[in-house]
């Protein structure tokens, strides 16, 4: 069954919104470290729950400066470029290296802005890592579950690689078998062939999108 992104987002409990991009910061390492193992991936993730909340679902922030605490841990926590690549798929071939940094630029905000919301509802959930292991030569799957009583548990799969500056970076979320990087890709397949295969047309499009996002959120 095919999923829309919004229709994906509409199924996580709020709480995911806040582990989704907290800081890699939690576990950086210098530029030449030692390769990670699977309990650092573990250990990642667990961080990401365990200081993502106190960080960016506080009730009392402005619109304005949760968007902009999201940004940072977004930038810092995610591999924009690979999941940008990913996301365009045969379009980023064709696509010019100032078209690929645009629409990097523009697939974060869009992100930031849409999750960013979300922090506002946090209701108590909690995420428990239950698993970790490798995944190709420096990447790891962990896996974990969103706990909310009564409702049952939703499991939740990271995919985590090391990167060449040796941090640990999200590069997909998979939720109840369902993965977030390809659900978007589809979302911008689909708006590229609506649009003629025409990157310029899908970059005026996502800057639109952009300003009316910012303008509901107030920043």
């Amino acid at each position: 069954m095919k999923h829309t992104l919004s229709q994906l987002l509409s199924r996580l409990p709020q709480t995911l919104a806040v582990l989704l991009l907290a800081s890699s910061t939690l576990l950086a390492s210098p530029a030449g470290a030692a390769d990670k193992s699977s309990d650092d991936a573990k250990d990642f993730i667990q961080n990401l729950a365990q200081q993502a909340i106190s960080t960016v679902a506080q009730r009392d922030l402005a619109d304005s400066e949760r968007n902009d605490r999201f940004r940072r841990l977004f930038v810092a926590s995610f591999d924009l470029p690979q999941i940008s690549q990913f996301v365009l798929a045969r379009y980023w071939r064709t696509a010019t290296p100032e078209q690929q940094q645009d629409f990097i630029k523009l697939f974060q905000e869009v992100q930031v802005l849409n999750w960013a919301q979300r922090f506002k509802d946090y209701k108590g959930e909690n995420l428990a890592v239950t698993a970790s292991g490798k995944d190709g030569d420096k990447g790891f799957v962990v896996e974990s579950q969103i706990n909310h009583p009564p409702a049952q548990p939703m499991p939740v799969q990271w995919k985590v690689h090391q990167a060449d500056d040796g941090t640990l970076k999200v590069t997909d979320i998979v939720v109840e078998g369902v993965s977030m990087a390809i659900t978007q890709r589809s979302d911008y397949n689909s708006m590229l062939q609506g649009n003629g295969g025409k990157v310029d047309a899908l970059l005026t499009a996502l800057r639109t999108k952009v300003d009316q996002m910012r303008a509901a959120s107030g920043g």
